[in-house]
């Protein structure tokens, strides 16, 4: 039988992130400024643009810049147009300049909230309590990903929530909590758009099977320890940031195959 063609997951993550912002902003009164989303669009493209004429020989593609900037305008929240803009423009530039062996070192999104976050009180993230209903459908849309993808990453996503979901359970019978509490935790939009966007990013995390896993449970343990040790909302968010620089010890230690796009790109 013929080989069923590769598509690029990247197409399928763009039209479920577009389709969540139009119908967030639309039915569900998200928070989402219509200037700041015009503004991180057009300083994500523009940078996108410029960096691909210095270091990749003049190829552009709108593919990665769209996803991060969708990624921002659901999570980032600022009532300043220009710090939309800085975020933007972080987000795109640290794709380029932090780099190790052709890899991101950071998720270009997750950096640029981060990095922001800690230079500006005036920026934040929204946790995206969205209802059941929403969060239930987005989810299974998330779900979808995987076929896309050929699960190609599905493991790091389904790592990290496994271990992050058991360790707020553990500790809620620690505590004697209702397990409603850690239900509650879980039912999450940022939570769901870190975990099917921002760590299942190829380009950012280990080559190898048990590396991933190895990385998502290390996340998992530094959000809950972010989140309610040191009592920082979306503590996977930072968690995320401060593991990264250990992919290139798990791939010393765990080799694998470093993932490709179906077409080269930055």
């Amino acid at each position: 039988m013929p080989a069923i063609p590769r598509y690029d997951p990247r197409i399928y993550q763009i039209f479920v992130l577009a389709i969540l912002v139009i119908f967030g902003a639309t039915f569900l009164s998200f928070d989402i400024n219509a200037v700041n989303a015009a503004v991180i669009l057009a300083v994500a493209a523009a940078v996108q643009l410029a960096c691909s004429r210095i270091v990749c020989l003049g190829r552009y593609d709108l593919r990665s810049p769209l996803i991060s900037g969708l990624s921002l305008i659901v999570l980032l929240r600022t009532n300043t147009w220009w710090l939309a803009a800085c975020t933007a423009a972080v987000t795109i530039v640290s794709k380029f300049a932090l780099r190790h062996n052709g890899k991101h070192i950071f998720n270009p999104t997750n950096f640029g909230l981060v990095f922001m976050m800690v230079v500006s009180d005036r920026v934040w993230v929204s946790p995206g309590q969205w209802g059941s209903a929403v969060l239930y459908v987005f989810f299974v849309a998330c779900v979808g990903s995987f076929v896309v993808n050929r699960a190609a990453r599905s493991d790091v996503t389904l790592a990290f929530l496994g271990s992050y979901a058991a360790i707020l359970i553990i500790r809620a019978l620690r505590l004697g909590d209702p397990m409603t509490i850690p239900f509650h935790q879980l039912q999450n939009g940022a939570l769901l758009v870190f975990s099917f966007f921002m760590i299942s990013d190829p380009k950012t995390t280990p080559d190898s099977r048990i590396g991933r896993i190895v990385f998502a449970f290390l996340v998992a343990v530094g959000a809950v320890w972010i989140q309610f040790g040191l009592y920082r909302i979306n503590g996977f968010l930072w968690a995320l940031a401060a593991c990264a620089p250990l992919v290139p010890l798990l791939n010393r230690l765990f080799p694998g195959t470093t993932y490709q796009w179906r077409r080269p790109t930055c």
